[in-house]
């Protein structure tokens, strides 16, 4: 456990409101899945649907709820709109939950 004697009370309560936030926007099963593909890659919104078979209005939606929490980015080519991870502490969320719950190592089956 970090040395919690190094930060104030004020800004734990201000790091577990971030935190919180974050965790809310992740606690939502094609939500995850979004930020999961798109911590590999790049993607335009048409590419996202076709791969993760997340339809229209849902897929616009869970995008619009990403962009809104500061989680994605987007950039416009032409007429598609293409999507990337914007925070990197989302990324290190990312890789620990697939360490818990998508790594088929041996690690994770042990006692």
């Amino acid at each position: 456990m970090p040395d919690t004697t190094a930060i104030s009370l004020d800004q734990m309560r201000a790091a577990a409101g971030d935190a919180t936030l974050m965790l809310r926007s992740l606690a939502h099963q094609d939500r995850l899945l979004l930020l999961c593909q798109l911590s590999q890659e790049e993607m335009c919104v048409s590419d996202l649907e076709q791969r993760l078979g997340i339809q229209q209005p849902s897929l616009s939606q869970q995008l619009g709820v990403l962009r809104r929490e500061g989680l994605v980015l987007t950039r416009r080519e032409g007429k598609h709109v293409y999507y990337r991870v914007a925070d990197a502490r989302v990324l290190g969320l990312l890789q620990t939950l697939y360490t818990l719950f998508c790594d088929t190592g041996e690690a994770r089956h042990a006692d």
